[in-house]
């Protein structure tokens, strides 16, 4: 059996603001309401923070999980990969990352998911008869939620998939009180997606930025934006490139002021990436330091530090229902990150990492 860690000196960000300096205790995995133990950690001049929830990720090895996890990402979420059991292969890790996963995409009969980057022909779908195959097909794999992906058919044509197929998949995935998330980078995907139910955007369209009018409306709806600000920067930087925008007027800032946007509406934001090393996707992003970037991110789009904080901490707890983490206090999972000086004040601060824990083990 561990011995008990007493963090001493610490402020904590309580999911809403920094608490005065107190002790928080880990005894067996989790948040002890003692106030001593065996060992002692002294954190003065040090903030504690939740551990990082970063919600869009795609993970292949161990390796990129230990990445992940020494920059304090403590719960990824794979947001498609060629195989759940891969992503199974990487659960309950010690001392590493919590994981989740959503396998195989949705998309369409010749789309580049099946063509070029790797996944099966069996997780195409082929018109709204087949959505409950898809999903009775990722059930079966062990799927914690499922991944759309949706794009403009006005220029992909049949490798789009189409807002009754879509709508489709929403319904079957909902039946079975699964979560559906839409991979959108366009406004008309974007549209599309939300008209057709979905739960998640992930991504936001860099070739148009979504006004007032849509976002008050993904507000009025509960929709929830993941924008992985930092994969878009460096999409719109090759996207001319890509068939999926080649020819339209793509900018980096219209993804910013859609995050503009939805915080002026009340859009739920969390924080998410896209880290991956896949030789096939658009852009390469580090597992880990990506998340402090993002963040970064998030704030120059007018997010306070505080709720960026929030965006990466209780609000994905909250919102994929992980009642054992996202905030610090008695009988929670010890999922924590100790940083130098003031993230509340200077997001920036997260970057400064001095331990780790997951689930009571300290790995940094």
């Amino acid at each position: 059996m561990s011995e008990a860690i007493a963090i001493t000196h610490v402020k904590v960000f309580d999911g809403n603001a920094l608490t005065g300096e107190r002790t928080v205790v880990i005894d067996k995995g989790v948040i002890s309401a003692a106030t001593t133990a065996e060992r002692t950690v002294d954190a003065r001049h040090g903030t504690l923070l939740p551990g990082f929830i970063d919600s869009h990720v795609h993970l292949r090895n161990v390796a990129e999980l230990e990445q992940g996890t020494r920059w304090g990402c403590t719960t990824m979420l794979d947001m498609a990969s060629q195989s759940m059991a891969v992503t199974d292969s990487l659960r309950h890790q010690q001392g590493l990352a919590d994981i989740r996963g959503a396998g195989n995409p949705a998309s369409a009969p010749g789309g580049m998911q099946t063509t070029r980057m790797g996944f099966p022909a069996s997780s195409a779908v082929a018109g709204p008869a087949d959505a409950n195959r898809f999903v009775a097909d990722r059930i079966a794999d062990g799927s914690d939620y499922i991944k759309v992906i949706v794009e403009d058919p006005q220029r992909m044509g049949p490798a789009a998939l189409d807002i009754a197929t879509i709508a489709a998949i929403v319904e079957a995935a909902h039946k079975a009180s699964l979560k559906v998330i839409a991979h959108v980078t366009t406004l008309a995907a974007f549209t599309i997606a939300a008209e057709a139910g979905v739960d998640i955007l992930t991504h936001a369209p860099i070739d148009a930025e979504v006004d007032d009018n849509l976002a008050s409306s993904i507000a009025k709806r509960g929709i929830v934006s993941v924008p992985t600000l930092i994969m878009m920067r460096a999409v719109a930087s090759i996207a001319a490139r890509l068939p999926t925008h080649a020819g339209s007027s793509v900018d980096y800032a219209h993804t910013r002021s859609t995050v503009t946007a939805f915080r002026r509406a009340g859009v739920t934001i969390l924080a998410g990436t896209d880290a991956n090393q896949g030789t096939a996707s658009p852009a390469q992003i580090p597992h880990g330091k990506a998340l402090h970037d993002e963040l970064g991110l998030l704030v120059e789009a007018g997010l306070t530090p505080v709720e960026a904080l929030r965006s990466a901490t209780v609000l994905p707890a909250e919102y994929f229902g992980f009642t054992d983490r996202g905030v610090i206090e008695p009988g929670r999972r010890a999922d924590l990150v100790l940083v130098e000086g003031d993230p509340t004040r200077d997001i920036a601060a997260t970057c400064a990492i001095r331990s780790v824990w997951v689930a009571g083990v300290q790995v940094l």
